[in-house]
């Protein structure tokens, strides 16, 4: 029997509503996961992809991590994970880091048993590409097979990707598929192979409302009743409350009816959401946040869903005055490339003198693989899209990854970038001039 924690989409890193206790939370998330596998005495953690948020954490996430990391193989407990789309660079891998200091395993197409079962992986591929894999595997002599892959496959939502084809076209046949990339946990059964998502540790999302947690997966030789069998049970884990307040206004109510609404909840240290409909008097978002942090809210953030004297919808929160831009952003069909020059543009960590080097950069690298020509066509075409998750900020779509219309998660979608260094040189050289050298230089 293997009894294995099956995680993923920690996003280590991620200071959501630009909060450093909730960019806090999410390392802690991530820790209180190990903290179960070492008390259970788990044989491994296998992690599904998306471990930082970032392809540049910066130096604090990634001590957060090695320290968490380092407990776990303290219990010799391995690491299983694989390389998600948020964390993944065109030359090293974080994860390869960790590797070389003896505390994770990459995840590929050579097996890895930990007990009867035979690990393997298959890091997040962008849609022009699957086209050319071959899913072949090496084989194995253990009593089962796992493939643990970072993409949103088929059954589940706004899926991608055809996961009867990655099981029929495999050299081996999996008894299970531990996926990360959808937030959603779920779980079924396709070509008689068990397919199953944990869901994201921490709420990257306001649409991800369901509490958070991950799979316990067991591999039993030796079931009752003497039939092989792969059991995946959720536990949950106890993480940062989202409180969600809905205010439907009638006519001659205003923003003394919101604070009742707002006073009927629990909002101690809770990241709240407040959303006014109905046909009542104008109310002032920031007013309504600022009463909501008196009532103890960590992070209060207000949309107006009323129709007032404009063309569209409104829907601002006070508490970022950028999320109005960025909503922008989302509703133009932007190439992957596009993206990137935009958040270079308007990041706060890359000065101003160093903004036309990071962006001449950043087109350069992605003409310099031909692959890599797809990013320039616009979201939406037959090209790669912006993200695996198929809904980027301003969905309301409960996807992986997805985000709502909060504009503030996941991806980089017009935020800084996580970890990028005010100091890097507006060429393409190795080193800053204080002798500092990226990742993927330093492997």
């Amino acid at each position: 029997m293997t009894r294995v924690i099956h995680t993923g989409d920690t996003h280590i890193g991620y200071s959501q509503y630009h909060s450093p206790v909730r960019r806090q939370d999410f390392l802690d998330a991530f820790e209180a996961v190990v903290d179960d596998a070492v008390d259970d005495g788990v044989d491994a953690v296998v992690h599904a992809g998306d471990l930082f948020h970032d392809r540049r954490p910066e130096l604090r996430d990634l001590m957060g991590t090695i320290s968490v990391l380092r407990r776990l193989d303290d219990a010799g407990i391995p690491f299983l994970a694989v390389v998600g789309n948020h964390e993944s660079t065109r030359g090293g891998q974080w994860l390869d880091l960790f590797e070389r200091l003896g505390l994770a395993t990459r995840l590929g197409d050579e097996p890895v048993v930990v007990g009867d079962t035979a690990f393997y992986g298959l890091d997040h591929v962008p849609v022009s590409r699957r086209d050319d894999l071959e899913y072949a595997f090496a084989d194995h002599d253990a009593e089962y097979a796992a493939l643990v892959a970072h993409g949103l496959f088929e059954p589940f939502g706004y899926a991608d990707w055809d996961t009867e084809t990655v099981l029929t076209e495999s050299d081996v046949a999996f008894d299970a598929m531990l996926l990360g990339d959808n937030h959603t946990p779920d779980t079924a059964e396709v070509a008689d192979t068990w397919v199953t998502y944990p869901g994201s540790t921490e709420r990257a999302s306001a649409s991800e409302r369901e509490g958070r947690g991950y799979n316990l997966v067991t591999f039993d030789a030796d079931a009752a009743g003497g039939d092989d069998r792969v059991e995946i049970r959720r536990r949950a884990l106890d993480t940062r409350p989202f409180v969600f307040v809905e205010v439907e206004l009638r006519e001659g109510e205003g923003e003394s009816r919101v604070r009742e609404r707002v006073r009927e909840y629990d909002l101690t240290d809770a990241v709240v959401h407040v959303e006014i409909t109905g046909e009542g008097e104008p109310v002032t978002p920031a007013a309504v946040e600022e009463f909501a942090t008196e009532e103890g809210a960590l992070v209060p953030r207000v949309a107006d869903r009323r129709d007032v004297e404009t063309d569209g919808e409104v829907d601002v929160s006070f508490a970022d005055p950028e999320d109005a831009v960025r909503e922008r952003l989302d509703e133009m069909s932007l190439s992957t490339v596009a993206r990137d020059v935009e958040s270079a543009v308007r990041s706060d960590t890359v000065p101003d003198a160093n903004v036309r080097g990071t962006v001449k950069r950043r087109v350069e690298e992605r003409l310099d693989e031909e692959e890599e020509l797809g990013a320039f066509d616009p979201a939406g075409s037959d090209s790669e899209p912006v993200d695996s998750e198929a809904e980027t900020v301003g969905s309301d779509a409960e996807t992986g990854d997805s985000d709502d219309g909060d504009t503030d998660d996941s991806d980089n979608n017009g935020e800084p970038e996580a970890g990028s260094d005010p100091e890097e040189p507006a060429d393409d050289g190795a080193a800053s001039t204080d002798g500092q050298v990226s990742m993927e230089d330093y492997l």
